[in-house]
């Protein structure tokens, strides 16, 4: 259920069992009101004294017969019963691709998992600041930055893992997309081997929608029918980077600050023209968004102050986004002028 009125020091009283009305319990609290529990049709069990009338009743659907004469009652005297369904029982992971970072690029299928979850470890690029909106679960901070691993993979798989054998209904959310060098198939893996239910929620690549931030549209008629998707994260070898330069189209390297000048010399050295247009996106949707264009000769002076998050463009398509940027400049430069003749 979406909590949409305001229940700030109300009393709700929650009916249903302690494992299927977990998650409407935290709901609830999280949205301010005073929750009582009722646990069993015949009043035998509950948390602490019940409200003589109460504001609300959520009642869980948790299967126990003889819930039915307690709502009517409820209803006939005039107090709201709200139905929820009932929590899952067997403990599961759902892998969430978060997108670039920003809340607006979820998918539903991603907010529904995260409203579901009851615990959900995430990494710093997902939009993890908009959590404590989206989930009333428990908010695990399993990042990695460069040169720091709190926690390391073999540890996250351990953890997603122990919770779900324990019952919980886990999330896993990452940045961008699970299976877009977000190591999704070893979690995968990790979940069959334990013999634990998983599925993938696919998310926005910033492979794509961070170029499009910039303007710079990965592919464009006459320009560039195909992309390549790099990790920048080691250097590429110099066969990779004879077939990159061989191959044409587009390419976009993903957290590829730390290897920048061994990509653009190694590039150079497999052919690829010195005036190849090349970007830089940092922080792709959020705040301090900034993009460096060069040349592939020159990107690694004009970048020299970048830093990861980043993606990397490289193609004739930067092109196309400094044109339309230009079209689109001129067009708010005309509109000033046409105001201040309107003015005068």
């Amino acid at each position: 259920m979406q909590l949409s009125i305001d229940l700030s020091g109300r009393e709700v009283l929650v009916t249903g069992s302690d494992t299927a009305a977990r998650q409407a319990v935290r709901r609830y609290r999280a949205a301010g009101a005073v929750v009582s529990r009722l646990s069993s049709p015949g009043g035998a069990r509950h948390d602490g004294p019940l409200p003589e009338r109460p504001f609300l009743v959520a009642a869980v659907d948790d299967g126990q017969p003889g819930w039915e004469a307690l709502l009517d009652r409820c209803r006939d005297t005039g107090i709201p019963v709200a139905v929820e369904p009932a929590a899952g029982t067997a403990g599961r992971v759902t892998l969430v691709g978060g997108g670039p970072g920003t809340i607006e690029l979820l998918t539903v299928a991603a907010v529904q998992a995260l409203r579901d979850a009851d615990v959900v470890f995430y990494d710093r690029l997902a939009p993890y600041q908009e959590l404590p909106a989206l989930s009333t679960a428990e908010l695990v901070d399993v990042g990695k930055r460069p040169g720091h691993h709190p926690v390391s993979q073999a540890g996250i798989e351990e953890l997603m893992v122990e919770a779900a054998l324990a019952g919980r209904n886990v999330v896993r959310l990452k940045g961008g997309d699970p299976y877009v060098f977000g190591r999704g198939g070893e979690e995968v893996a990790a979940c069959v081997k334990a013999g634990v239910p998983v599925r993938v929620i696919s998310g926005v690549t910033s492979a794509i929608s961070v170029p499009a931030a910039a303007g710079i549209p990965v592919t464009h008629r006459e320009v560039s029918h195909m992309f390549t998707v790099v990790s920048g994260h080691a250097p590429l070898t110099e066969k990779e980077h004879l077939h990159l330069a061989g191959l044409g189209g587009t390419i976009v390297v993903l957290m590829g600050i730390g290897t920048l000048h061994q990509l653009a010399a190694g590039l150079r050295r497999a052919g690829m023209r010195a005036d190849m247009p090349m970007a830089v996106v940092e922080r792709g949707y959020r705040p301090g968004q900034r993009t460096t264009i060069a040349e592939l000769g020159t990107i690694t002076t004009a970048a020299a102050e970048c830093s990861n998050p980043a993606v990397l463009v490289i193609g004739d398509v930067v092109r196309v986004a400094e044109a339309n940027r230009g079209c689109a400049e001129a067009e708010a430069e005309l509109g000033r002028l046409a105001a201040s003749l309107m003015g005068a």
